[in-house]
């Protein structure tokens, strides 16, 4: 049962507009930007950062992203936010279902992880998630694989999935309709 109730159409003019920035063209907004959009100042200061994260200026490819919010959103526990990714997006980025299982419910060293810079986004993601640093070790293995702009890049990435799930979660968002859920993939 959501906490904070998504708006529900008509909207406002200026939620309207603001919304309809958010989606592409003709999808209708999801519960997420439709629960954001309460608080209309705070949802269009979040909008330039989201389409930074999710547009062609972020350093990583598409298939690096979605590793790190999928992950990040499945260490988060956040099935809205993950289901969302899976839907939308893990075709697109070339995700097999067996690399989405992993993300969700495996480990880096899943044979699925054959190229080292997958790895070492998830071994950063989980670093990330557990102790909010990433070792030394860890950190050295990254830097011979990524610059330092795709390196802060994987940082904020991480750490904006960390505040979407929080959100999402807390609010107990409803999960959107047709979106994956966790147990279609830990049952598989």
């Amino acid at each position: 049962m959501a906490r904070i109730s998504t708006l529900e159409p008509p909207f406002a003019p200026d939620v309207a507009a603001q919304l309809a920035t958010m989606m592409p063209v003709g999808m209708p907004p999801i519960g997420l930007f439709r629960t954001f959009a309460k608080n209309l100042p705070m949802t269009t200061a979040m909008s330039n950062w989201g389409r930074y994260e999710l547009g062609r200026d972020l350093t990583l490819t598409l298939r690096e992203r979605e590793i790190v919010i999928l992950r990040t959103c499945a260490r988060c526990g956040c099935e809205y936010e993950w289901g969302v990714h899976v839907m939308v997006f893990a075709d697109r980025a070339g995700l097999t279902p067996a690399e989405v299982t992993s993300l969700t419910c495996g480990s880096p060293d899943d044979p699925s992880w054959t190229a080292g810079r997958e790895a070492t986004l998830i071994r950063m993601v989980d670093a990330l998630h557990d102790s909010s640093d990433v070792d030394d070790e860890l950190w050295r293995c990254a830097q011979e694989l990524l610059d330092e702009r795709q390196l802060l890049d994987v940082l904020l990435l991480c750490g904006w999935y960390h505040a979407i799930c929080f959100a999402a979660r807390t609010a107990r968002v409803d999960l959107e309709r047709g979106a994956p859920r966790f147990a279609d993939i830990t049952a598989a």
